[in-house]
C-alpha cells in the first residue's frame, strides 16, 4: 500500500517527511491525500507491482499545508461540531439506562451514511468547497446533518433543517458528483445532500 511506501521512505531516506496515519486499516480516515489525482485513504491505495511509473502525492487539495501531507483540519471539524452530530431530545437529557427504542426500518436509514470516517476526500474533491470552504458546509458535513436530520431517535429535525437551509452552507453544491466518487468507503454525498434539498422546501 501507499502507506507503507510512505513508511519506507520515512524510515530509510528522509525522516522528516510528515504525513497523519493511525490505524493502516481505512477506518479512521488520517492518512487521507491525493494520490495520482484522486483523494484517497494511503492505507488503501495498492501500489501495482507491475507498474514502474512514478506516483505523484499531494496533500489534499485547497486546503493549507501544515507540512508535507499534513492539512489544517481546524475548519473542516468546525464544520462539522457546527450540525451538532449527536442525539438530542425535547424533554432535555436522555435518559440514563433507559433504551431510546428504534426499529429495524428506520435503523436502516441510517444505513450508508454512519459510516462516513471524515476524512474529507469527498469534501476536498468538491470545487464548490474549494472557493467556498468558509461558508460551504461541504459533501462530508452535509451528509453527516442528513444521518442527524432523519435519525427517528432525534426530535430536532425542523430545527437541524431550518440551520443548514442557507444559500451558501447547502445550496453550493451543484451535484458535480465528485464526493461520490472519491468516497473510500463507497458513500454517496451527492444523494444525501439531494434528500436534504427536498426537506428543507
Amino acid at each position: 500500500m501507499m502507506l507503507d511506501a510512505l513508511f519506507k521512505i520515512k524510515d530509510e531516506q528522509d525522516n522528516s517527511l510528515s504525513f497523519r496515519r493511525s490505524c493502516r486499516e481505512g477506518i479512521c480516515g488520517s492518512c487521507a491525500m491525493n494520490i495520482n489525482g484522486v483523494n484517497t485513504l494511503a492505507c488503501l491505495s495498492k501500489i501495482e507491482k507491475t507498474s514502474s511509473a512514478p506516483q505523484k502525492l499531494a496533500p489534499l487539495p485547497h486546503m493549507f499545508v501544515v507540512r508535507d501531507l499534513v492539512v489544517d483540519m481546524a475548519n473542516f471539524y468546525a464544520q462539522y461540531k457546527s450540525i451538532e452530530p449527536y442525539l438530542q431530545v425535547k424533554d432535555g437529557e436522555l435518559k440514563k439506562g433507559v433504551e431510546n427504542y428504534q426499529n429495524k426500518e428506520n435503523r436502516a436509514k441510517l444505513d450508508g451514511l454512519y459510516e462516513c470516517i471524515l476524512c474529507a476526500c469527498c469534501s476536498t474533491s468538491c470545487p464548490s468547497y474549494w472557493w467556498n470552504s468558509d461558508q460551504y458546509l461541504g459533501p462530508a458535513v452535509l451528509m453527516q446533518a442528513y444521518r442527524w436530520i432523519i435519525d427517528s431517535r432525534d426530535e430536532f429535525t425542523d430545527e437541524r433543517l431550518e440551520k443548514v437551509n442557507d444559500a451558501m452552507k447547502l445550496y453550493r453544491c451543484h451535484t458535480i458528483m465528485n464526493c461520490s466518487k472519491v468516497c473510500p468507503k463507497g458513500l454517496n454525498p451527492a444523494k444525501a445532500i439531494a434528500k436534504v434539498k427536498t426537506m428543507v422546501h
